[in-house]
């Protein structure tokens, strides 16, 4: 398998990476300048840099720079008795993160879901749309969406597997719709969970959740209205405001590194006295 299309069939997967060169080679070493090595998620590995402990370290490190999502660059001195290669030189290694495109699936096709996928697409999303209804869910209708899926929204995320960096936003035409969607976001491991509403209807879905068995960690996950307070209306300013709140928890989440609460920062200890006691704290 080529190293590069490797690459780009994890990226279209949602999954991290890490590319391992070797810039520079003074002396004797069983790899060259230039040799890659490409590392995974699970610490599988294509390609060589010679093998030994070297490999190990670089494997370590790459692990870490995905988890930091910064770069590094490694110096070996290449000594047998240390790294158990018949060898005698240096070798620069730079570490590269290959990072995945940012995730985000939107539960509704409606007015606030189309304009919210042309705004995440032009950002540099991933944007997955799902909707029980074809007239809606359409290339046509959605020529920004990475992917369409005409599905009933309790089965939305059947056969997906979600990072924690997902986005999810919850966009339905209905109360009914709205809930379902949210028992089936609550059952992914996505770190990010909103939905469109008022006050009234986050009591209303929160008491819901409760009552079918989410405990107040799953529900606290949620996000109710989704969006930053600007004042929004119309659906473009909307999508707006949604989008700004999505671009800025993952730049938190960069800067936290990884984390199983690092995306979706808005956690159970700041819920309002209304949302408490909605879930019965």
């Amino acid at each position: 398998m080529d190293l590069y299309e490797e690459i780009v069939r994890l990226k279209k997967l949602g999954r991290h990476s890490a590319l391992a060169t070797i810039v520079e080679c003074k002396g004797s070493s069983p790899q060259k300048q230039g040799a890659k090595m490409l590392v995974r998620e699970d610490g599988s590995t294509l390609g060589t840099l010679g093998g030994g402990c070297v490999e190990a370290d670089v494997v370590l490190h790459s692990l870490r720079a995905m988890q930091d999502r910064r770069p590094r660059t490694l110096p070996f001195e290449l000594i047998e008795e240390e790294s158990g290669l018949v060898c005698g030189g240096t070798i620069l290694v730079f570490i590269e993160p290959v990072l995945p495109d940012p995730h985000l699936v939107i539960l509704g096709a409606g007015h606030v879901g189309k304009m919210l996928t042309r705004l995440a697409s032009f950002t540099g999303f991933r944007v997955t749309v799902i909707d029980d209804r074809a007239e809606y869910a359409n290339r046509e209708n959605l020529p920004e969406a990475t992917d369409l899926l005409v599905r009933d929204f309790d089965k939305a995320f059947d056969g997906m597997d979600l990072a924690k960096e997902t986005f999810i936003v919850v966009a339905t035409r209905g109360h009914n719709h709205d809930l379902e969607a949210l028992q089936a976001a609550l059952k992914t491991a996505a770190g990010y969970v909103g939905l469109l509403g008022s006050r009234r209807k986050k009591a209303l879905l929160f008491k819901a959740l409760a009552e079918s068995g989410f405990s107040r960690e799953d529900i606290g996950r949620v996000i109710i209205p989704v969006g930053l307070d600007i004042g929004s209306t119309t659906p473009e300013e909307i999508a707006v405001s949604i989008m700004a709140q999505i671009i800025q928890e993952r730049r938190a989440y960069g800067a936290r590194g990884s984390g199983a609460a690092a995306c979706g920062g808005l956690v159970p200890e700041n819920r309002d006295p209304e949302t408490a006691a909605a879930v019965g704290e």
